[in-house]
């Protein structure tokens, strides 16, 4: 029998996500090839193989080969989060950043509808996205008269430019309940915990929204994810963590932090680099690698880095070594900061204690005090509602007001991080951060973080100063 070599594509047009999965799946216990099995298979011998191995037996990895595109509409920011908390996912969302929002599309969460807040959160709400409207209009001078025209430039073009530079201000305006779009591409495996997380949610909207994607899903994906049920041990333990942490005070702390970094982190990267091309155990190698001078190990680093062009990805081995950031940043820097999964990332509830960020845009176009005063209207309605249910809460808070997240991440993954964030062209907020985690790195990591290319040389209080009135 001649064998040879066949690479083709099973298509989601001609066979459910389900039959995909499982024909791969008896591809370990079958000898035909793909895409005779998946002939054999229809979708009542699809859903008992995965009754039987998936769901039956556990080997939910199965699972994984079924992929799924699902678009979901009109759901709040502070939903996209629970949406969006999943590593093994990819997501698109509606950028603050280049869309102008309508004057009411906010999320009125069930749990207002029916309460004593429910007058006063749409009239509250109504008002701030009339001020966001208000505020996008003031900021349009001042985004022309800070966007240079290029040479040939059509009049549309510059004043294209110089509206994203006024939508990108006026976004600190818009609240956690403004209505957005997200497009999600997800495995089964992964689908079925993210509904379970969000069936588990503390707001009610989440919970619906793990319901309605469950249903659409289980039209695809009539097995592995019918049995996703909320994770039963959450509540419990989200209660406990909240009484044990109630009491707890804290001072004003700087807002880029490092917790905790791995001393010999540089050392074990180039240990690990030995390792992989050498046939000696790890210890021999980072023995050798600490006899080394520090002039001796950036020689091996500048080798390393010599040919690693702009689009390329350094060594695997750069995740051997890692660091612990506790930071405060603005809710829109943060929703840009949660896009990077590979971090492990613990957020604290969106609220007002860690105060709100005024651009510097807004006070040189003269609308501090409207600002200002929408901001703190929107707190006391804040205070108003956390006395009966803080989480409920979070949906008026504004993306002005910081939120605090710790994360730890390897230096690869920082590398990402670093060189996509300092780009000229990513919002000030999240260059903010960017920088501030470069700066904490550099004296632990100082031959590897040379070699990250932060965009122009800056730093996090440059930042400040060049973008903002005040940052909490």
């Amino acid at each position: 029998m001649e064998f040879k070599r066949r690479i083709y594509r099973l298509s989601p047009r001609n066979l459910s996500a389900e039959t995909i999965a499982v024909t791969f799946a008896k591809t370990s216990r079958s000898p035909e090839p793909f895409d005779q099995i998946a002939a054999e298979l229809d979708e009542e011998r699809s859903t008992e193989f995965s009754e039987k191995w998936i769901v039956g037996y556990g080997h939910s990895s199965v699972a994984e080969h079924a992929v799924l595109h699902l678009a979901l509409e009109n759901v709040s920011r502070l939903a996209i989060e629970t949406i969006e908390s999943n590593r093994l996912a990819s997501y698109t969302e509606k950028s603050t950043r280049y869309q102008q929002w309508d004057v009411s599309a906010f999320v009125i969460p069930p749990e207002i509808r029916y309460s004593p807040f429910a007058k006063s959160y749409e009239e509250y709400l109504s008002q701030l996205f009339v001020t966001y409207a208000e505020i996008l209009d003031g900021l349009l001078p001042w985004g022309l008269a800070n966007t240079e025209r290029k040479e040939g430039e059509s009049e549309r073009a510059w004043q294209n430019r110089a509206r994203v530079k006024a939508v990108d201000v006026a976004r600190f305006v818009l609240p956690a309940a403004s209505m957005a779009n997200v497009g999600l591409t997800i495995n089964a495996r992964a689908l079925e915990y993210a509904i379970r997380k969000m069936l588990s949610s503390e707001l009610m909207e989440v919970r619906l929204i793990g319901e309605e994607l469950k249903q659409v899903a289980t039209e695809e994906l009539p097995t592995l994810v019918k049995y996703a049920e909320p994770i039963g041990y959450l509540p419990e333990v989200t209660r406990y963590a909240r009484q044990l942490s109630a009491d707890l005070t804290d001072s004003y702390d700087k807002p880029f932090q490092l917790n905790d970094v791995d001393p010999e982190g540089e050392d074990k990267i180039l240990a690990a680099v030995l390792y992989r091309f050498g046939k000696v155990s790890f210890q021999n190698c980072l023995t050798q690698v600490k006899s080394l001078s520090q002039s001796e190990k950036q020689a091996i680093v500048d080798k390393l880095f010599e040919q690693v062009g702009k689009f390329d990805s350094p060594l695997r081995e750069l995740e051997y070594a890692d660091a612990t950031f506790d930071l405060i940043m603005d809710q829109g820097a943060y929703f840009e900061f949660k896009r990077h999964r590979m971090m492990t990332q613990t957020v604290q509830d969106f609220s007002i204690a860690h105060g709100y960020a005024i651009p510097l845009a807004i006070t040189e176009a003269g609308l501090e005090e409207k600002f200002v005063a929408s901001m703190d209207e929107i707190a006391r309605l804040y205070k108003q509602i956390a006395a009966w249910n803080p989480q409920v809460a979070a949906y008026v808070l504004p993306n002005a007001f910081n939120r605090r997240v710790m994360c730890q991440a390897n230096l690869r993954s920082l590398f990402h991080f670093i060189k996509l964030r300092t780009a000229s062209n990513a919002h000030f907020s999240i260059r903010r951060v960017a920088y501030g985690i470069l700066e904490l790195l550099r004296p632990h990591y100082p031959i590897f973080a040379e070699k990250i290319l932060a965009k122009g040389d800056l730093s996090s209080d440059e930042i400040t100063t060049q973008y903002f009135s005040r940052t909490e």
